[in-house]
């Protein structure tokens, strides 16, 4: 593919927006998918309320200047838990919880507001609309007014470049709520650039402690998983998977004679036969889980509830560990390869996340906030009582152990960050060889995407990874 076909698609990921994120304390993480088919945006969302002096709240946005106009039709999905809960078209300074801002707000009994802070950290006012549960929704900005669709306005200054998009409040912490947003315009803004990213594969060598650069391309790369037979890396990008020798050279397009935008969550079996992948697709806007031959072909959907993300196969290849958004909570499954219902194996709160198996099958290893911090944490294979493996400063995702069994590597986030769809410095991977013993491998600027699946070489010496260079 022509690299500047794959970044084109790679932003349309998003719809007429760059990227989407939890703004302030949300215990459940929200999701955001777009339907480039249909063009719908489903924005779920966590969190307290947007009010007060504190924000939480779920965020789909892009970086903005100028008037605007930004209007959309919008519905929530289901009867909701609180009938506060918000969906918002919001102009806002910067993405903490405390930022100035200006929203319509639709409230789950109808309440229609102008919702704003004027000034960093001070309290939320707003101006209610005489409109009751309005469809179609509206808000403009001219120099440092916002009206919304029946005249109410307020006077607000917000220095250029503002972020706008669209944001949805459960208004109870932990609860997560959906809405649809469609027909989504924003006319007469000046689009700020979006974010664009240099992708760096690399494979780093534990005995020379170095890594070494095998290939290089604009846009986003992510998640290598190394074949059976070391030969080559499996990866995703702009929707797609795709195969790169490990000594480096162009990327081959793996077929899967099918409509799927796979995400970075893939793998082989031990066996090398076959690949477990999760992709959105026409059916389902959200994450389902599949597995093909390693060649893509005879693809089989193994979860039809979503959003579901696989992560790892048992030794044998007969289980699929997931991990699977369900009634608000993300908690780890597993289902059989040979189909099936999917058996839940978390239930103690929390978010879990990356589950996969220790190379001998008596262990799930995974990460979690169910103790407040992000650590790895494991539970027996076909579940139990959660045992804490790590606990420091940072924030611990996606455990992988070498097929040795030896070591596990790791994706820590700096201190108090909160989930993990951003790219930033200070990411490190680590090792821990023996319980307790944990050292630092490589620090970079990288994130979602690094290592979201298991990257070891076969001989447990190597494992690959993926470094972002902003652009």
């Amino acid at each position: 593919m022509n690299p500047a076909i794959g970044l084109l698609l790679a932003l349309a990921q998003y719809g007429i927006f760059d990227a989407h994120t939890d703004v302030g304390v949300n215990p459940k993480a929200g999701s955001f998918v777009y339907d480039k088919m249909s063009g719908e945006y489903r924005v779920s969302g966590g969190g307290a309320n947007i009010w007060g002096t504190q924000d939480a709240f779920h965020y789909a946005y892009r970086r903005v200047s100028g008037d605007m106009t930004f209007q959309a039709d919008v519905s929530f999905v289901g009867k909701g838990v609180n009938a506060h809960r918000k969906a918002v078209l919001m102009v806002r300074q910067d993405l903490d919880a405390d930022s100035a801002y200006a929203d319509i707000a639709v409230h789950g009994d109808g309440l229609t507001s102008l919702q704003y802070r004027a000034v960093k950290g001070g309290p939320t006012a707003e101006l209610r609309s005489t409109a009751k549960g309005p469809t179609r929704i509206r808000i403009e900005r001219r120099g440092d007014s916002f009206t919304i669709q029946t005249g109410e306005t307020v006077s607000l200054k917000l220095p250029d470049p503002v972020y706008v998009g669209l944001g949805v409040s459960s208004h109870e912490a932990d609860v997560v709520e959906t809405s649809i947003f469609t027909s989504v315009t924003l006319q007469g803004a000046q689009i700020e650039q979006r974010p664009l990213y240099r992708s760096k594969i690399m494979i780093h060598d534990l005995k020379s402690k170095k890594s070494t650069q095998i290939h290089e391309a604009i846009g986003v790369i992510e998640a290598p998983n190394w074949s059976r037979d070391g030969q080559h890396l499996l990866v995703n990008t702009s929707g797609n998977l795709y195969r790169l020798p490990v000594t480096g050279g162009k990327l081959e397009q793996i077929n899967l004679g099918g409509d799927y935008r796979c995400n970075n969550d893939h793998d082989y079996t031990r066996d090398g036969k076959q690949i477990a992948f999760s992709a959105s697709s026409p059916t389902s806007r959200a994450s389902q889980v599949y597995i093909a031959n390693a060649d893509g072909s005879s693809v089989k959907l193994m979860t039809p509830a979503s959003p579901s993300y696989f992560h790892g196969w048992s030794p044998d290849s007969k289980w699929l560990a997931f991990v699977g958004q369900r009634n608000g909570k993300y908690e780890l499954y597993r289902v059989s390869a040979e189909g099936g219902p999917e058996e839940r194996l978390t239930t103690e709160g929390g978010y879990d996340d990356g589950p996969e198996y220790t190379p001998d099958g008596k262990w799930l290893y995974f990460n979690s906030n169910r103790g407040g911090d992000w650590n790895i944490w494991r539970i027996p294979s076909g579940g139990g009582a959660a045992e804490k493996i790590t606990s420091d400063d940072l924030e611990d995702w996606f455990p992988h152990f070498s097929p040795n069994g030896k070591q596990m590597l790791f994706l820590s986030f700096p201190r108090g960050t909160t989930g993990h769809n951003g790219k930033m410095p200070g990411m490190k991977l680590r090792l821990m060889s023996k319980p307790g013993k944990i050292q630092d491998l490589v620090t970079f600027f990288g994130g979602q995407g690094t290592i979201n699946v298991n990257s070891w070489a076969p001989d447990s010496r190597r494992f690959a990874y993926v470094v972002y260079e902003p652009i």
